[in-house]
Order: C-alpha cells, then sequence, then structure tokens
C-alpha cells in the first residue's frame, strides 16, 4: 500500500524568539541573522522533496519557503498560523510574572487562554482540523509528498496529537529551520490517526552530494 509523506519544517529564525517573548500571530519577519542560517543550512544539509508545501500565512513562514522551496508556489493555509497569545504578544514571561490569569494559563488550566487571544484547546482544535484535511487531500488526490512550513507550537502539538512514538509535546521541540518527516499509512490512519516520525530534517549530505 502506498505511504504518504509530511514533512514538517520550523520557519527560521527572528530577533524576537531570542529575547523570550511570546510571538503568535505577530507578523514578524525572519531577522537577517535568521535568514544567513537558514541559507546556510540548505547549502549544506538536505532538505526532503516537496513538490507541494502548505505554509502559515505570517511572514516568517513564506519567507521561509521561498529560501528552501525557491521553484515552489505554496498553498498558504490560514489555520497553521501560531497560536494568538492575544495582549501577551511581544511580552516575556518576566514582564507577565505576577499576573493571575497567565499564572492559571502556564499551569495548563482548561479552558483558560490570554485576553483577547486563544485558548490552547481551541488552538489544538484549530491545527488538528487543517492538518487532517492536509492527510486525507493527500490520500484522496495521490500526493505522496509535501512539506508543512509553520510554527514551533503547531509542530509540537501536531507531533504530540498524532505522531509515534508517542511523546508530549516539548518533546518534540526542534530549532529554526529544522524539523521532522512524518510516513503517512492509509490504514492506519484511517483507524487510529497515528503517523511514524521517523527523522529529523534537514539531513546531513552525502559526501558525492557536496
Amino acid at each position: 500500500m502506498k505511504s504518504y509523506y509530511i514533512h514538517f519544517i520550523r520557519h527560521g529564525a527572528i530577533k524576537e524568539t531570542f529575547k523570550g517573548a511570546y510571538i503568535g500571530s505577530s507578523d514578524i519577519r525572519m531577522s537577517k541573522e535568521g535568514a544567513q542560517e537558514l541559507k546556510e543550512l540548505d547549502r549544506t544539509m538536505k532538505y526532503p522533496y516537496a513538490p507541494v508545501i502548505f505554509t502559515s500565512p505570517l511572514k516568517r513562514c513564506t519567507d521561509t519557503c521561498k529560501i528552501l522551496y525557491p521553484n515552489v508556489k505554496p498553498i498558504v493555509v490560514d489555520e497553521l498560523a501560531e497560536m494568538n497569545f492575544g495582549k501577551w504578544e511581544k511580552k516575556t514571561a518576566d514582564e507577565l510574572a505576577g499576573d493571575e490569569l497567565f499564572e492559571r494559563w502556564l499551569a495548563g488550566e482548561s479552558g483558560v487562554k490570554p485576553p483577547e487571544g486563544e485558548s490552547n484547546d481551541d488552538f489544538t482544535r484549530r491545527i488538528c482540523l487543517v492538518f487532517q484535511n492536509i492527510v486525507d487531500g493527500l490520500i484522496k488526490t495521490g500526493n505522496t509528498d509535501c512539506a508543512i512550513v509553520t510554527h514551533g507550537g503547531v509542530i509540537m502539538t501536531l507531533l504530540a496529537v498524532y505522531g509515534l512514538p508517542q511523546a508530549k509535546p516539548f518533546d518534540w521541540v526542534c530549532d529554526n529551520g529544522y524539523g521532522y518527516s512524518l510516513r503517512i499509512t492509509p490504514m492506519l490512519w484511517q483507524r487510529d490517526r497515528v503517523a511514524e516520525v521517523y527523522k529529523l530534517i534537514p539531513e546531513k549530505k552525502e559526501d558525492d552530494e557536496d
């Protein structure tokens, strides 16, 4: 039976990431350093073949697509955007310390969400629905390979829900420009809604590929 391959790639770095700020729906571009790091990864490492690219609408993701897959026009999917942190956007945990709502949110209390933002439950439902639609679409059309260029929170959450081996979200943390490849077996997917996480990406190039 045919297998399907989905490659998750986290966007290139932004300055705010290193400041520890919560950056979700804010449309911030990659830093110059982030773009250079991504180009160096692309030069020295091997990203997977992907004739179809799905991307978050935020510029740090669409710009990543241009660097890594310049000859493929990406399909922009709004639901692949990072969590909306509302009024907590661009603030650090230190700046939010002492906020009772923030402390409850950090503790994982169900239904708690940032002011004017998105709860963990709503975020998870949003991205799970779109991921299932992408997988079902691949199986329906017969396209066997695609990449999803998105955010760290999206990747962590989706792999915690669907990935094998089973692991918690923070076990799936990846650096900017890196990610994971999944193998979808239609029978297993249709029965259990799970996928095998079988390698880290990008991979080291073979000597004859230099």
